[in-house]
């Protein structure tokens, strides 16, 4: 995480915890001379565009109020859902996930792949149990936790 990033949480955290949601990443970034602030939010059943803009107004005025003001130049401030395909960034974000359709990029190989994606059926103190199809067929696969290099949820076709 950005130093800036480590600074704000503390502040946005509870905000966007007290409109019912949960944080899943931010990010202070710089695309073509324009500097951004992004906030993922999520809840159950979905965050929607008036989450958003109640989060937003909150968190605006809150940064809004900082002195000393910690932004060095101007920026715009994005809160958003983090999509069908949202990273699933730890243990505890795959765990919730358990149910869902995912995809999982590995180190090396598991079960002779680089990825698979499918149902994510169970967590194990040390793998994951997925369930995928294999051609006309659905297996079930042991992905050990540390083979995980990426994770996110899929949306299946």
């Amino acid at each position: 995480m950005s130093s800036m990033v480590d600074k704000l949480q503390p502040i946005i955290e509870p905000i966007v915890e007290n409109n019912g949601c949960e944080l899943i990443e931010m990010e202070y970034v710089n695309e073509e001379g324009q500097w951004f602030l992004r906030i993922f939010a999520d809840k159950p059943g979905r965050i929607d565009i008036n989450d958003c803009a109640l989060i937003s107004e909150e968190v605006s005025v809150a940064l809004d109020a900082l002195d000393p003001d910690p932004f060095p130049q101007a920026y715009f401030l994005e809160v958003s859902s983090p999509g069908a395909e949202r990273p699933l960034k730890d243990d505890e974000a795959i765990e919730k996930a358990v149910g869902e359709y995912v995809h999982f990029a590995y180190h090396g190989h598991v079960e002779g792949e680089t990825f698979h994606e499918g149902t994510l059926i169970e967590s194990q103190p040390d793998a994951y149990i997925l369930e995928i199809r294999d051609k006309a067929r659905v297996k079930q696969i042991t992905v050990p936790k540390d083979a995980i290099r990426f994770a996110r949820l899929a949306v299946q076709f």
